[in-house]
Formats: structure tokens, C-alpha cells, sequence
């Protein structure tokens, strides 16, 4: 088939030729709802075909692209593959093809779980033009995938135009009836291999999908209030996915590694409002939507979720015509890729709920919004600045964060965030429970009667929430995250206990974040706004709780480390994402955390002597990307940052 060059904005793409394409099979998404096969008894029958067909991830009407998709033999081809879904106990009796020219498939996944005792799971090959059956039984109850490659390359190296090749397989406990859940398989699509060096400005393209589509065309979830939903969520990419709930926590009901599939009880499922998902990796996770309205369940990494051209390209960022497009329509055009919508229909109880609250008083904040000193077109800075009563925080140009905005629990507030910047924003407050209207995705949140308005520049939009539960949280820019958030629009939320006061000197947040300058991004994080941040103060033998949040674009596989020369201390972990852990797993630990975007980890400790400590942030693999010095005294107040 003869393949073509496709430019489309400013990049290019290989397409078959127009002739060709307009007789090229079409690949259908697959919402995973129906199992494939014919199951009689404990056995399932299976004929899959691996085959080449026109793929088009942004809409019908969009640009496609000829990648090798799997289908159920006699049907069409799917992205992701066929479901493979069995009660505990199944035989599979699974018939692959491989009609992909030229190639050799190379089929994982197809194994039995458990595996037999001494054994590794075993890959199949399958020429061109072959057949190969395969049979596996499946014993263990879970969520597990199946992954094929026409290129050879391993699964964490698998981002080109096969790394679509990815089916969900799901093992029914014994006895369960069918569960109203749903199952999401991430795929991604790009031209570079990630890595922990590698840049959004670097990839021309990066095509993110959930179930075979990008956001605005992934599949809307519904339920009502009061449902129980439960999702199955398979990265089957080759990239990490820090997977944020706007609006309500979940539980993590499992964890997997595609063999091995983990289920929590109760005393040990995690809640979380952000997940981070490794290649590879799978959860079950459960949440009850407690209030109605639109909400989002998407990857925080920000190149997963920003704005992208036709099959993942890079879009003219320019500024003039980026916020043009913004304002015309944040909600479709402003996001892509990793999203999924979730439309929660009222219950009995929620007009009544909102009625109540209207009518209490509330306590009063103007975040305003401002240029700061330093600023361009192309690399814009910007200070946040609370104000309250008469008292008004002054920019801080040395640092690019948000000052602390520390609330109390079940007290009602109002903050008007004043814009006066020369482009639009909104602003989400991250983590916090609170009606889908002030969530902040402008365009998307609220309802159909009421949906949550773009911040223009010199204008103002006020959200009332009451926050129920004391807690590390944040709040940031919604709008063109790429260029606003390393331009300073976080900021550390924090909700109190009315029975236990905000004490700066011992209550210390840590904001991690990313610089403006490609160059510094590329191998440095900003901690509390700095490249250089001012040193924190602590007291020798006395409680100090460190709040660290991590709201970078691109530093998923981020951990901190504190130490004393090379020496790594030790604390404890009391809080993630805001929800206080149970007592029993509160435990005294090395001080070596590991942090995803979009995640906040609160650790307690007690310097045991006078002395100065490092506060290191590192990538996974250990390479240091910011230092925040920690002076310890004897005695004297303390000061946070």
C-alpha cells in the first residue's frame, strides 16, 4: 500500500494514500461491555484475528490513521481488542491469526493465572498469514490484559503504530453476578520513547485514548446519586497516568501487574483523588458520586490532557490564537486525550442539600490574579494574591506559587478569583468535595441549566464551597495548564480543624512545581516557587507535619528524601490527597516518598538534634532535581516559607 506524507499543523504523519484509505476497513472503538468468544460451560471459544485498518481516535469525521488492530474473527476490527471476560474457573481456547503483511505478532499475556508453580509466562509468535491456538486457564478472580507487537519491541518501549495491540481480560469471582462496572483501557500513541528526560516540546506527536478514543469523543459515563460505581482501569501504555477524580475520593480496591492482581480489604483499600498507574498496571476502583452535576476522571500528567492537533500533533501554541480558542470553548477544544466525562444525575435529597447551604454565611477571600514582574508573551509569569478583610498578601516575585489559602472544616467560604491577567483562566480546587459548578473546568462543570464559566481577563468568578474534611489539597489553573502553571497559578489548600489551629511554624506545606524556561524544566523542579528556595526552620524536638504537593506538568515518577549528610532519616505518613490514614498504618518509615503529579503526602516528624538536613526531590531512577535546605535549632520560633 502506498503511504503518503499527511501534514497537519506543522507536523507529519504517514496515511495511506486517499484511494486506498477510502477502501481501508474501519476500526470501531471498544466501550469493553460485551465479552467476545462463545462460553459453554467452564469453556471459551475465541477466534481472534489481528488485521490493518483505518483508525480514526478523534471522531469519523477526523484524520485516521492505518495501525494493525485485533477483532473477534467475522467482526470488526476493535481498539482495544476483543474482551476477554470469564467466571473464575474458565478454560480459553483461544485461535490467533495474523494477517498483518510482512510482520511476525508476537502475542503476551495468553497465560494462565495463576501461573503454574515454577513457571514464566511464555510469548507466542505467529508469522505472517499464520495461525497459532493457544490455551490458558484462568483460576484467579481480577483484572488482567492481553498485548501483542508487530515491531518486537517490549511493552514498555511500545508507543508506535502498534501499541494499540491491547485487550482486557477480566476473571468473575466465583459466584458473583454480573457487576455493573465498567472497564478503561488506556492506550498511547507517539512518536518518541518516554523517558524521564524526555519533553512535552519533543514529541510532535502524543495521542493519549481511553478505550480507542481521545476526549472530546471518549464515552460519557451516567449515574445518579447515591449509585455505587466501580471501574476497571488498565494502563495498557507505555507511559505513567496519575489518574485524578475531580469532586469525590475512591477507594483502590486492587492493584495489578497484568499477572497478579491484588484485592484490599476493607482496613487497606486506599483513598485517594489521585492514583498513579505504571505501564503495565491495573486497578479496580469504587466511588459513590454523592452530588450531581459534570465531573472529570483524567490523567494529571498535563501533556495527557492538554490540548492536541488531529491524531495527537502539536497545535500553534501562539498566545493570541490559543486563548481565542480557550474562550470559544475550553470544555472541547481546550482538552484532549486522557478524559473521561461523568455526568451524575440529582437525587431526592440534592435540591434541598443546596437550598440549605445558600442561606449561610460565609467567610470571604478575593484571590486576585496578576501579572508578574519578569513576564512575556511567551513565557508569562503571574502571582497570585489573597486578600481577605483589609489585609492583602503581597506578590512575592521571587516565587512562583500561590501563597497558602488555609480554611477550616465545615466552615462555609466564598473566594472570588479576580482575573487580572491578559489571557483567560479558571481555577479547580483540587481534592476538595463541593458542587460541580464551582469545580472549575470551564465549560464542563455544573449542569445543563448552569455550567461553570471561563474566567475572561477582567473579570471575576466566585466559588462557595464548604470543605468537610481537614487536609492537604490545592488549587490551580484549569485553563492552558502547559503555559500558566509554570507560570505560578498553584498554590497550597489547606483545610484545619477547628479543635487544632494553623500554626505556620510547624504546619509547613512543600509545593512542587515546574519552571517556566523549557531549559530549567527539562532538568530542575521549582520547590515553594524556586529554583533557590529559602531554607525551612524547624525545633529539635518538636512535631513538625510537612504537607508536600506535587503540581509539576511532566514529573510523574517524582519521590522525596530527607537527609542528614548522605544519612536518610525517617517519618510517618499520616495523609494522602487530604484523607487521614487509620492509626494502625501509621508507621515509622525511611523518609524516601514517592509522589505523582496531582498527589499531596503529609508526613509528621520530630528532628531528633540541631543540625541542617536537605529536603531532596528526585526522579525515580534518583537523579536530583531540586534541593530545599532544612535549618533545625534548639530552640526559638520557627518560620514556614
Amino acid at each position: 500500500m502506498l503511504l503518503l506524507p499527511l501534514a497537519v499543523h506543522g507536523a507529519s504523519i504517514n496515511a495511506p494514500h486517499p484511494r486506498d484509505r477510502s477502501r481501508m476497513e474501519r476500526v470501531v472503538a471498544n466501550d469493553n461491555i460485551r465479552p467476545a468468544g462463545t462460553l459453554r460451560g467452564r469453556e471459551l471459544r475465541l477466534r481472534l484475528d489481528a488485521r490493518v485498518g483505518m483508525w480514526r481516535p478523534d471522531g469519523e469525521d477526523a484524520a485516521g490513521a492505518a495501525v494493525p488492530a485485533f477483532s473477534e474473527a467475522g467482526k470488526p476490527l476493535q481498539i482495544p481488542g476483543p474482551l476477554v471476560r470469564v467466571p473464575v474457573g474458565t478454560e480459553i481456547v483461544m485461535m490467533v491469526k495474523n494477517s498483518v503483511p510482512g510482520t511476525v505478532l508476537t502475542m503476551h499475556g495468553l497465560v494462565s493465572r495463576p501461573l503454574p508453580p515454577g513457571s514464566t509466562p511464555d510469548s507466542v509468535a505467529i508469522a505472517s498469514g499464520a495461525s497459532r491456538e493457544v490455551r490458558f486457564r484462568l483460576d484467579a478472580p481480577g483484572t488482567y490484559y492481553y498485548w501483542g507487537t508487530t515491531t518486537g519491541r517490549v511493552f514498555r518501549l511500545r508507543t508506535g503504530k502498534d501499541a494499540q495491540l491491547s485487550g482486557a481480560i477480566v476473571v468473575d469471582e466465583p459466584g458473583a453476578p454480573r457487576r455493573r462496572d465498567r472497564i478503561l483501557v488506556i492506550g498511547m500513541w507517539s512518536d518518541t520513547t518516554p523517558s524521564e528526560t524526555t519533553r512535552d516540546a519533543d514529541q510532535a506527536r502524543l495521542l493519549l485514548v481511553v478505550n480507542g478514543r481521545s476526549w472530546p469523543h471518549t464515552s460519557r459515563l451516567a449515574y445518579t446519586v447515591g449509585d455505587s460505581a466501580r471501574w476497571r482501569v488498565i494502563n495498557a501504555s507505555a507511559e505513567v497516568h496519575p489518574m485524578h477524580l475531580h469532586g469525590f475520593y475512591y477507594h483502590v480496591d486492587s492493584r495489578g501487574d497484568g499477572m497478579v492482581d491484588s484485592t484490599y480489604a476493607d482496613a487497606r483499600r486506599d483513598m485517594v483523588v489521585t492514583e498513579r498507574l505504571s505501564p503495565g498496571r491495573t486497578m479496580t476502583m469504587s466511588w459513590v458520586p454523592e452530588r450531581p452535576g459534570n465531573w472529570l476522571f483524567h490523567c494529571h500528567f498535563t501533556s495527557h490532557f492538554a490540548a492536541r492537533g488531529p491524531l495527537g500533533l502539536t497545535l500553534d501554541q501562539g498566545g493570541a490564537r490559543a486563548r481565542a480558542r480557550h474562550a470559544e470553548n475550553h470544555a472541547l477544544q481546550g482538552m484532549n486525550g486522557l478524559v473521561i466525562g461523568v455526568h451524575v444525575a440529582p437525587g431526592r435529597s440534592a435540591a434541598g442539600r443546596r437550598a440549605a447551604e445558600s442561606d449561610v454565611s460565609r467567610r470571604r477571600i478575593r484571590l486576585l490574579v496578576r501579572g508578574g514582574a519578569g513576564g512575556s508573551e511567551a513565557l508569562p509569569l503571574y502571582d497570585f494574591v489573597v486578600q481577605e478583610g483589609d489585609s492583602e498578601r503581597a506578590a512575592d516575585s521571587l516565587h512562583r506559587m500561590g501563597p497558602p489559602i488555609v480554611l477550616t472544616r465545615d466552615v462555609p467560604v466564598s473566594i472570588t478569583v479576580v482575573n487580572s491577567t491578559p489571557e483567560p483562566t479558571a481555577i479547580h480546587w483540587h481534592g476538595i468535595e463541593l458542587e460541580s459548578y464551582f469545580d472549575g473546568v470551564a465549560g464542563f462543570s455544573g449542569n445543563a441549566s448552569r455550567v461553570s464559566p471561563i474566567i475572561a481577563p477582567a473579570d471575576s468568578f466566585e466559588a462557595r464551597f464548604t470543605p468537610p474534611r481537614a487536609g492537604t489539597f490545592i488549587y490551580h489553573t484549569h485553563i492552558d495548564e502547559l503555559r500558566q502553571e509554570p507560570a505560578g497559578m498553584a498554590g497550597p489548600l489547606i483545610v484545619i480543624d477547628p479543635d487544632h489551629p494553623y500554626d505556620p511554624a510547624t504546619d509547613i506545606p512543600v509545593l512542587i512545581s515546574s519552571p517556566r524556561d523549557p531549559a530549567d524544566e527539562s532538568k530542575a523542579v521549582l520547590l515553594n516557587g524556586s529554583l533557590t528556595p529559602r531554607p525551612l526552620e524547624m525545633r529539635a524536638g518538636v512535631s513538625h507535619r510537612l504537607r508536600f504537593i506535587n503540581i509539576t506538568i511532566a514529573r510523574p515518577n517524582m519521590r522525596l528524601e530527607l537527609r542528614q549528610d548522605t544519612t536518610v532519616l525517617t517519618w510517618t505518613q499520616v495523609a494522602k490527597d487530604g484523607a487521614e490514614l487509620p492509626a494502625e498504618r501509621r508507621a515509622v518509615r525511611p523518609a524516601r516518598q514517592p509522589i505523582s503529579i496531582g498527589e499531596t503526602i503529609d508526613v509528621e516528624i520530630t528532628p531528633a538534634a540541631a543540625g541542617a538536613l536537605r529536603l531532596e526531590a528526585r526522579t525515580g531512577t534518583g537523579v536530583l532535581l531540586g534541593v530545599l535546605p532544612v535549618r533545625v535549632t534548639e530552640a526559638g520560633p520557627a518560620h514556614g516559607p
